[in-house]
């Protein structure tokens, strides 16, 4: 699936993400700005590097519309959202939280995670390598400095296989 952001107008609030299946099928959804990478570009992170197969983008992936997916996902109300759908979100808010204080302390990431998933009643996830942790951070690094050269009214475009 490609994945296409879109940087907005500066004076606009949000930027655009669209989702282009392999079958041509597309979805799209407002992206909130953020001064450090979007939160859904962050899923992206998380998504294209940890094993996951039920967390937003892969639902999107598998047909579902980008919107009502994020919906579910994000109404901590739900009971009916995958466990992994929920892992996934906690780990994307946690990688958030060290993104903004720009360093990764494991440890507190380690806590988001698991306070996040408590919050759901969710078994927090089980870590097969102890080192993704902190690639996840630099890779979300990495990928918010693209972000932010990307000029006003250009996209860029990852892929997720």
């Amino acid at each position: 699936m490609r994945v296409i952001a879109t940087k907005n107008a500066h004076a606009d609030k949000y930027d655009q993400l669209k989702f282009v299946r392999d079958d041509g099928s597309s979805s799209s959804i407002a992206m909130p700005r953020q001064g450090i990478l979007p939160h859904d570009l962050i899923h992206y992170v998380v998504e294209s590097q940890l094993p996951f197969q039920f967390g937003f983008l892969r639902q999107v992936v598998s047909g579902a519309d980008a919107g009502f997916v994020m919906e579910e996902i994000h109404d901590v109300t739900n009971p009916n959202v995958s466990v992994e759908a929920v892992q996934v979100e906690a780990i994307v808010e946690a990688l958030q939280t060290q993104l903004w204080s720009g360093v990764f302390d494991q440890e507190m990431f380690l806590y988001a995670v698991e306070m996040a998933c408590s919050a759901r009643a969710t078994a927090a996830p089980v870590w097969q390598d102890e080192g993704a942790k902190r690639l996840l951070f630099q890779r979300a690094l990495e990928l918010a400095t693209e972000w932010q050269a990307v000029p006003v009214s250009s996209a860029f475009e990852l892929m997720l296989a």
